[in-house]
């Protein structure tokens, strides 16, 4: 089941003091970024974000969930993202600790026959 893109601005509505959030529909759910980095997932209106040790602290006993089949487990928000403070720092903190993306190579020019 796809999520609701009211939910997922939702989400990002609850971030607060200007981080950069942002989503994305990718196969028909969406990725939630702070800046460049993914730092969780919406799949079938939940919120799943990617585990940190910052993350685990935070978050004491996260609930861990894969968002969809075959993908590793992350963090499963429920109640907590009724809470703007906390999903503020929970972004923060997760974003921190995350890598910063590779560049993407350019795509090469493809020949096309006349």
């Amino acid at each position: 089941m796809a999520s609701n893109i009211d939910f997922v601005e939702y989400v990002c509505g609850q971030v607060q003091g200007g981080l950069p959030v942002s989503q994305r529909k990718m196969f028909g759910e969406y990725a939630i970024y702070v800046g460049s980095k993914v730092v969780g997932l919406v799949c079938d209106n939940q919120l799943f974000v990617k585990p940190t040790k910052a993350g685990r602290a935070l978050l004491e006993t996260p609930v861990e969930s894969p968002p969809y089949a075959g993908a590793k487990p992350y963090f499963l928000i429920g109640d907590q993202l009724e809470d703007r403070d906390f999903i503020t720092q929970l972004f923060t903190v997760t974003e921190s600790e995350l890598p910063t993306p590779k560049p993407k190579k350019p795509k090469a020019a493809t020949k096309r026959g006349t």
